[in-house]
């Protein structure tokens, strides 16, 4: 084990090669919250949970049928400018806004649901203060 814990990359590798070969279509729309394969990932970058490496993604801008930028979210409480707390079905979730990436529709596993336009743009404007070193 490193520094980083346990990582399994040979078991993301299978799944990641499932995805890529069988990889569902899905239909998306900005504001929703679908569960995300993200996988293992490298050193302290955000990644999946179980045996199939998901993680909750707030979709924040639709690129095509096939793309989609997307900031990925953790229920652990964070402060920080790169977390940004808003509310989800009742709880408190944070949108890890520095580690938004530009993610294939094939990775979505299921729907979680929509964040109101209120909540969406608190995420927007907290990605957009990280990015221009505003507080």
């Amino acid at each position: 084990m490193d520094k980083f814990g346990k990582k399994d990359f040979s078991g993301w590798i299978r799944i990641k090669e499932k995805i890529h070969f069988s990889g569902s279509m899905r239909t998306i729309n900005v504001g929703e919250i679908w569960w995300c394969r993200i996988g293992e990932n490298v050193g302290n970058e955000i990644c999946g949970k179980g045996k199939d490496f998901l993680r909750p993604v707030l979709i924040i801008k639709k690129i095509n049928k096939n793309n989609f930028i997307g900031v990925p979210l953790t229920s652990k409480k964070h402060v920080g400018s790169w977390y940004v707390e808003f509310g989800f079905k009742g709880k408190k979730q944070y949108a890890v806004v520095a580690q938004v990436e530009y993610i294939s529709v094939f990775r979505l596993s299921h729907k979680m649901g929509q964040v109101p336009e209120s909540d969406l743009k608190i995420v927007l404007d907290g990605l957009m203060k990280l990015l221009t070193n505003k507080s």
